[in-house]
């Protein structure tokens, strides 16, 4: 009898943003949102978007294949939001979300941040990742940064 080989273990790395094939993954993840969302609600942020000097970029990798990503901007000194937590579809349910979230929060307190808050979407696809963040403490909130009120989003804080 053979036995099984343990499943190696996720890793989660800064990331430039310069790979082909974390853009892919991020040109797929922009692509699902539009396909979900009526564009005037629609913030997940585009590569440029990600680039910028305030956002920290995180990927999850499984022996060398992206299966998840997440993103902490910076909106002050004390305040931070959770931006682009994806994971691959068919590894959904599967822990990577779970993960990549413990490392953005860890990565947060170690920042000197106080609060995280998210926007996520309120259509049924996105009722897995809400059940997530309030696994994780997350609350109802009222809108935060430049966002507005929308029947489409969901607002979402923690203190850390």
């Amino acid at each position: 009898m053979t036995r099984a080989t343990p499943p190696v273990p996720v890793t989660i790395i800064e990331d430039d943003l310069t790979g082909p094939e974390i853009i892919r993954f991020l040109e797929e993840h922009v692509e699902e949102m539009r396909s979900i969302t009526p564009p005037e609600s629609k913030h997940a942020l585009d590569l440029d978007g990600l680039r910028k000097p305030d956002i920290r970029f995180w990927t999850a990798l499984d022996q060398g294949t992206i299966v998840g990503c997440a993103a902490l901007k910076t909106l002050d000194a004390s305040h931070a939001e959770l931006k682009s937590m994806r994971t691959r579809p068919i590894r959904k349910r599967s822990g990577i979300a779970t993960r990549l979230l413990s490392h953005v929060l860890q990565e947060a307190e170690r920042m000197g941040f106080t609060r995280l808050s998210l926007e996520t979407g309120s259509a049924a696809f996105f009722h897995p990742a809400r059940s997530l963040y309030e696994k994780f403490g997350f609350t109802p909130c009222p809108p935060f940064a430049d966002y507005r009120e929308d029947p489409h989003s969901v607002f979402m804080t923690r203190r850390l």
